[in-house]
C-alpha cells in the first residue's frame, strides 16, 4: 500500500513563493511516475507537474516556468517549488501516482493520492 502525505501549503501574498513537500511511503520513487495535482472550488482537477521515472520533467503550460518539480530519492520525497504566485494559484495541491501509465496530466490514470495541501495567494 503507498501513502503520499504532502505539505508546505499557506497563506502567502501574490508574488510570493511556497514549496510544496510530498512523502512516499513504500518503494514508491522511481517505481512511478509522480506528480502534482490542483484543484480550486468549482474547478476541476488539474495535472500542474510531474516527473517520469527516468527524471524526465513535465509541466504545465500554462505555469509558464513558474512552477518546477523535483525530488530527493534519499529522502523519498518530491518537491513543487512555487515562485511569482498569482491569486489563481489558490486551490488545493495533490501529490499523486500514476500508477496507470499514459498522459500524467490524466485524473484517472493516477493510482494514488494524497491528501491535499492548500494554498492560497492573496
Amino acid at each position: 500500500h503507498v501513502q503520499l502525505v504532502e505539505s508546505g501549503g499557506g497563506s502567502v501574498q501574490v508574488g510570493g513563493s511556497l514549496r510544496l513537500s510530498c512523502v512516499a511511503s513504500g518503494d514508491t520513487i522511481g517505481r512511478y511516475c509522480m506528480g502534482w495535482f490542483r484543484q480550486a472550488p468549482g474547478k476541476s482537477r488539474e495535472g500542474v507537474a510531474a516527473m517520469n521515472r527516468d527524471g524526465t520533467l513535465s509541466h504545465a503550460r500554462s505555469l509558464k516556468g513558474r512552477f518546477t518539480i523535483s525530488r530527493d530519492n534519499a529522502k523519498s520525497t518530491h518537491y513543487l517549488q512555487m515562485n511569482d504566485l498569482e491569486p489563481e494559484d489558490s486551490a488545493m495541491y495533490y501529490c499523486a501516482a500514476n500508477t496507470y501509465g499514459g498522459d500524467w496530466r490524466r485524473v484517472d490514470n493516477v493510482g494514488y493520492w494524497g491528501q491535499g495541501t492548500q494554498v492560497t495567494v492573496s
